[in-house]
């Protein structure tokens, strides 16, 4: 599957919001929106991102939408994260989405964080040059409780 990003088109976003409201992957990324339901929240935190300086883009595979993943924050505080279609988890795609994000965005260092049991989200991060450097707790709204936390840095 050819994995390429690009900016994110108005299209793009009603594809994301069924891909944040699927159970599984809400439970799995865990640091989620309150409400993933509430389209106007989503709308309006979409047109916000969009506006800003952080790099925001839709990952394709083979040319169709599945997914996004973004660069965030202030300098020397930035962080990345995405969000892959559950149909393409273990296919490889976050591993190359997020090479590709890494080498068009060369800040250093970026952070990342993940639910301590998303292993998958981990082994990604760590093939993409990441090191755990923290672990934290703090409340995963998809989960309705304090959870473990692993923070990653990827250094210059």
């Amino acid at each position: 599957m050819h994995i390429a990003l690009r900016e994110v088109h108005d299209s793009d976003l009603p594809v994301f919001f069924r891909q944040m409201n699927d159970p599984q992957a809400l439970r799995m990324a865990a640091f989620t929106p309150e409400d993933p339901a509430d389209w106007d929240a989503f709308e309006t935190h979409w047109r916000k991102i969009r506006a800003s300086v952080d790099v925001v883009r839709t990952i394709l595979g083979d040319g169709d939408v599945i997914g996004s993943a973004a660069v965030y924050g202030e300098p020397g505080e930035r962080e990345v994260t995405y969000w892959v279609d559950r149909a393409y988890w273990g296919r490889g795609v976050a591993t190359a989405a997020l090479r590709v994000l890494l080498a068009e965005v060369p800040d250093r260092p970026l952070y990342a964080r993940a639910a301590a049991d998303n292993t998958g989200s981990l082994r990604v991060l760590e093939k993409c040059g990441f090191e755990q450097s923290a672990h934290a707790r703090g409340f995963a709204p998809a989960r309705g409780e304090e959870i473990d936390e692993v923070v990653l840095h990827l250094a210059g």
